[in-house]
């Protein structure tokens, strides 16, 4: 429930980073198709999408099938290819949903990571929530990245442009943070946004391995360390 994968050296400025890729900037590359313009049409259209995330959590990205979409929706083949024109779209419209749900439960409470006491309440509820999925699933996010950044340069656009969006949330708080004197004056917000995000993508891997929610809790605990030692106050 997002960051760029390419390598180099770490900017020496917060306006170095580059600028997110939004999604209307991916339109001309395929990702998506046009919207049903009836009520029922975008209901349908919705619970295919819908279908394709579950069976991607399911079964992965790679073994995502039409037939398996269809199976569980109930929709026919020509249903299917009236709002799809094949596999890829389906698998891209399903990347877009996975970002929404990902970054849609968290952004209540990363409205308030303008204060301390708000990222540890952050931390307090990802790990929360590795527990009640009996830590299973993993970041869906990271699971997608995982199947198809390598052989679908749209998907990992999309996937660019979704961890920017989530890393943004993170960012903004931090750098609230900054303004108003809660970081010290040489912190750089950004770089505590990248670090922190690489610490929540490990615990989530190791707890998901491990099916112990306790990985996250070590990773999160490290990544709050580390925000602290730039805290105006340490």
């Amino acid at each position: 429930m997002a960051l760029s994968s390419e390598s180099g050296p770490i900017a020496s400025s917060d306006d170095e980073r580059p600028m997110p890729i939004h999604r209307s900037q991916l339109e001309s590359a395929g990702m998506s198709a046009s919207t049903p313009t009836t009520t029922r049409g975008r209901a349908t259209r919705a619970r295919i999408v819908r279908a394709a995330v579950e069976v991607i959590a399911e079964h992965g990205a790679t073994d995502m099938s039409m037939d398996l979409v269809m199976s569980r929706t109930g929709v026919s083949k020509g249903q299917l290819y009236h709002y799809f024109d094949g596999r890829s779209a389906l698998v891209r419209a399903a990347v877009d949903a996975t970002i929404d749900d990902v970054v849609g439960l968290q952004r209540s409470m990363m409205e308030s990571l303008h204060t301390w006491e708000g990222i540890r309440a952050w931390f307090d509820c990802l790990v929360d929530l590795q527990v009640t999925l009996d830590a299973r699933g993993g970041c869906p996010m990271a699971m997608l990245s995982a199947h198809l950044v390598e052989t679908d340069e749209v998907v990992r656009a999309q996937l660019v442009a979704g961890f920017d969006l989530w890393e943004g949330m993170l960012d903004r708080g931090l750098s609230a943070m900054h303004a108003n004197g809660l970081l010290d004056v040489d912190a750089r917000p950004r770089e505590l946004t990248t670090a922190t995000m690489a610490s929540i993508q490990g615990g989530l891997m190791l707890t998901q391995v491990r099916r112990d929610p306790e990985q996250l809790r070590i990773a999160l605990a490290s990544a709050w360390s580390h925000l602290q030692l730039h805290s105006a106050s340490h």
